[in-house]
This record gives structure tokens, C-alpha cells and sequence, in this order.
């Protein structure tokens, strides 16, 4: 079921013409559905899930918050996948949080004695719909808080940039990391594993520079292109939580004994 506020959304008009059942009842939709219901995508805004959360744990509905709100596990599929769907509600962090931690992850897990970890998010300012820019404060200490929770750094820093450029700019993440005598030939091997592994369930997930070092501090850009079918290629910021959420329910049903969601 999709359901939101508008049977006229682009959205709803989408579901409907794939034969997915809508509604402009929102919450109340799946309350009246509860029975029927296993996984909830929330992709509606930080303080709105602050209102669903409850609401879908009452009813024993598996909740994946595409917002960043941060009530529930924050999860990266690619470093604790496993560990979260054990959880009744899911946090993805953000695009920002699902391009950069797995970078920061790879940096911290060959140099644990890293002391700073910055990232600086760009995206189109045409990907960026009304929830993101009501959330922009959410999305900077969201991304912070996890960059710190997955990669054990207690400083950490947060930046989203929304590029107004035509034609629209990919999503691009750029880590910044202060390692002290930094192993940069072991650290390259780290992020590029990580990258494959990213790749798996994100196939626009490219690290374009680095990793580089200069006085210490390693550098490191990922860009992000979305597959282009529903969205436009340069949504990348979009896909990438798509596809982490997707990743998180396939687990979730195969845990439960299901079927894969997608082939």
C-alpha cells in the first residue's frame, strides 16, 4: 500500500497505475490495514515519525524511518545490517550519513586513532523536496551523531550543500579525516572494499578521489548516480536510501522466512 495525503501526488498516481492499493489517509491507513501489515517505509519528515514510531510499535509493524529523525538503530547496511533487523523500528540516517560513514568506517577500521571526521554533502537542489529542507537541522546532527557511532570518533562534523547548478550536479559526498601518520596505501585498499561492498545494493556508488593525504588529513569524494527509472539519474541522494531500506527489508524477510523483494 502507498499512502500519503494526496490521491493527486505524483507518487499516488504512480502506485495506482502499478495496481499498489493507495490512500490519502496517511497513518491512519495502515491502522485500519494493521493486520495485514509487516514492513512500514517511512518517508515522510523527522518530526512526523515522531508520531508514526509509536504508532507502528503498538501494532507490532517493523518500522524503516527514511527520515532523520533517529528514533530508532541507526543503520548502514554495509557495516550492521545484521544486527538491526532484530530491531521494531530502523533508522537510515541520511543520504549524507549512507554515502560518508561507510568511507569514514573504512578510514577508522585501519586507524583507529583517527582524531577528526568531517564530510561536506552536495546535492542538486532539485533532488531536495520539501521533507529534506524541513529537516536540514536533522540531517547535519543525525549525520554527525553517526558518524561518530560507527566510526568511534568523538569529534565529527556535518555539511549539506543543495547546488542550484544546471543542468543538476550528481550527489557527492567528500569525507575529511585528521589520522595521524596515515597508512594511506592501506587505507585505499580499505575504502575500495568498502566500495564494492557498497555497490552490491548501490551500483551508482563511485569513489572518484582518493584516497589522498596532504598534512595528515585524508581525503576522500564519493559520488552517487541514480539508476535513472523512476527518479532522474542525478537524484543519487534519493536512490541510495531507497536502496538501504530495500536491503533492510530483504533481510528482514528473509530472517522471517520470506521470499526476496527484488530480484
Amino acid at each position: 500500500m502507498f499512502t500519503g495525503r494526496n490521491l493527486d501526488s505524483p507518487g499516488c498516481r504512480f502506485a495506482a497505475e502499478k495496481g499498489v492499493p493507495v490512500s490519502d489517509k496517511s497513518i491512519e491507513a495502515i491502522i485500519e490495514q494493521a493486520d495485514n501489515i509487516d514492513i512500514v517505509f517511512d518517508a515522510t519528515t523527522a518530526a512526523s515519525h515522531l508520531g508514526h514510531a509509536p504508532i507502528l510499535k503498538k501494532f507490532g509493524i517493523f518500522a524503516i524511518d527514511l527520515t532523520p529523525a533517529k528514533v530508532g538503530k541507526m543503520c548502514v547496511p554495509v557495516v550492521n545490517l545484521d544486527e538491526c533487523v532484530s530491531f521494531d523500528n530502523v533508522n537510515m540516517v541520511t543520504c549524507g550519513g549512507q554515502g560518508s560513514v561507510p568511507i569514514a568506517y573504512a578510514i577508522t577500521r585501519v586507524h583507529p586513532e583517527t582524531t577528526y571526521i568531517e564530510m561536506v554533502s552536495t546535492i542538486a537542489s532539485k533532488s531536495a523536496g520539501i521533507g529534506t529542507r524541513d529537516n536540514i537541522d536533522e540531517f547535519t546532527q543525525t549525520t554527525k551523531e553517526a558518524l561518530s557511532f560507527f566510526s568511534h570518533v568523538a569529534k565529527t562534523k556535518a555539511i549539506i550543500t543543495l547546488n542550484p547548478a544546471e543542468p543538476p550536479i550528481n550527489m557527492r559526498n567528500t569525507v575529511y579525516a585528521l589520522v595521524p601518520e596515515p597508512d594511506i596505501e592501506k587505507i585505499g585498499k580499505s575504502v575500495h572494499a568498502m566500495e564494492r561492498e557498497v555497490q552490491k545494493y548501490v551500483s551508482g556508488y563511485h569513489v572518484t578521489v582518493g584516497p589522498v593525504c596532504e598534512n595528515g588529513r585524508v581525503t576522500t569524494t564519493v559520488e552517487v548516480m541514480g539508476l535513472g527509472d523512476y527518479l532522474p539519474s542525478y537524484a543519487g541522494n534519493l536512490d541510495i536510501m531507497t536502496n538501504a531500506a530495500v536491503r533492510v527489508a530483504e533481510r528482514r524477510a528473509q530472517m522471517a522466512g520470506g521470499v526476496s523483494l527484488v530480484g
